[in-house]
């Protein structure tokens, strides 16, 4: 369901309080300077996809800055922006950089940073926790406050990635639209990891597709118990070697990628099997894990409770997936109210539901070639 902030009925003397209200919840806390005497409307629209939230922006001339005072509230997220319409100046890290129409930025709220856009503008901006991006902090703090080029190369790939994400997010289910989310973080991560030199030279486009590739037959084939790193380097006629060394420049190995991928799916059908009739050893076997006790010690290792104990838990209200049923409504379009609450959030997933518990880092298995 999207969620639409908007200052269009409001007088100008009220625009510039609601507006910076409406920024800072729908981003992170920031200070925010209106470069315009009457400040014109400004108008907000989100939608959240697992981790990810899409707000496409509209408004005037202003200034948004992140303070080390600000940076205290303790969050650490990221803000991906694809400028639409008007120039950005972003600065953080010790870097300037332009960000024109068709180029997309990144910003880091872990640390101090700033935009600045003197004209009418609109841009769409895909937030998330930092801890989903799986890049060395030293690579991301290279390339934040730096252009990407939507218009050639692997930026365009991904710039093309996201904008159709945002299209297409009011209408996407909850989890096929929390799956497609992933894999914009995963094309992010592959473009950074590129910029950074880790592919071979003269081959990044290929080792980037060629991973994305072995995801999505990984996704499609988790059911497999039997899928291991020679059937899938097999299936993509590359080597078992070629096929760990993609997965390790996202610092993870095949088998963890799997496993991870295997758990969050358990996870949410818990919650929903006895609607749909399962047990818990039925989602284990419905995600490709065999053995019960094998599924429960790594359910626990890597959530801190039993799937029974986060059945339990989630059936009593305390973690239930508001968006479980993928109901999407439409638009509710609004105006920013002179008194009350500012925003109205969006359903909750499992994923982002406040009771739900903080995945742990699970243990590397003995052997890269090990099954998950």
């Amino acid at each position: 369901m999207s969620v639409v902030l908007s200052t269009a009925s409001l007088s100008a003397a009220d625009r510039r309080e609601r507006w910076h209200h409406a920024v800072s919840r729908t981003f992170v806390p920031l200070d925010l300077q209106l470069l315009e005497d009457d400040p014109s409307p400004g108008r907000i629209v989100s939608n959240q996809l697992g981790s990810l939230r899409i707000s496409q922006v509209q408004a005037g001339p202003q200034r948004v800055t992140r303070s080390s005072r600000l940076i205290r509230d303790g969050k650490q997220h990221l803000i991906l922006t694809l400028q639409q319409r008007g120039t950005a100046i972003k600065e953080q890290d010790g870097r300037q950089a332009r960000i024109g129409p068709g180029d997309f930025s990144l910003s880091d709220s872990s640390r101090p940073f700033r935009k600045t856009v003197r004209s009418d503008f609109s841009f769409t901006s895909f937030h998330f926790p930092r801890t989903d991006l799986r890049v060395r902090d030293e690579d991301l703090r290279a390339v934040t406050a730096t252009a990407f080029s939507g218009q050639e190369g692997s930026a365009a790939l991904v710039a093309t990635y996201f904008a159709r994400l945002a299209r297409e997010a009011p209408s996407l289910d909850t989890f096929v639209g929390g799956q497609f989310a992933a894999t914009a973080l995963d094309l992010l991560a592959l473009l950074i990891n590129e910029r950074r030199g880790y592919f071979a030279p003269g081959a990044p486009e290929t080792a980037a597709a060629t991973l994305v590739r072995v995801k999505d037959h990984i996704l499609r084939n988790l059911s497999d118990p039997g899928l291991s790193p020679p059937d899938i380097a097999a299936a993509h006629f590359i080597s078992v070697r070629y096929l760990h060394k993609l997965f390790q420049l996202e610092r993870v190995t095949v088998g963890e990628w799997i496993r991870t991928q295997r758990l969050e799916r358990c996870r949410r059908d818990l919650l929903r099997s006895p609607a749909l009739g399962y047990g818990v050893a039925a989602v284990a076997r419905r995600w490709g894990f065999v053995s019960p006790s094998h599924f429960s010690r790594a359910f626990r290792a890597a959530y801190g409770v039993t799937p029974r104990e986060w059945q339990t838990k989630g059936l009593s209200g305390d973690g239930q997936d508001a968006g479980a049923d993928g109901r999407n409504g439409g638009e509710r379009e609004g105006t920013l109210p002179r008194t009350g609450p500012l925003h109205r959030s969006s359903p909750t997933s499992p994923t982002l539901g406040a009771s739900c518990p903080t995945p742990r880092p699970a243990r590397p298995p003995s052997s890269p070639h090990s099954r998950p």
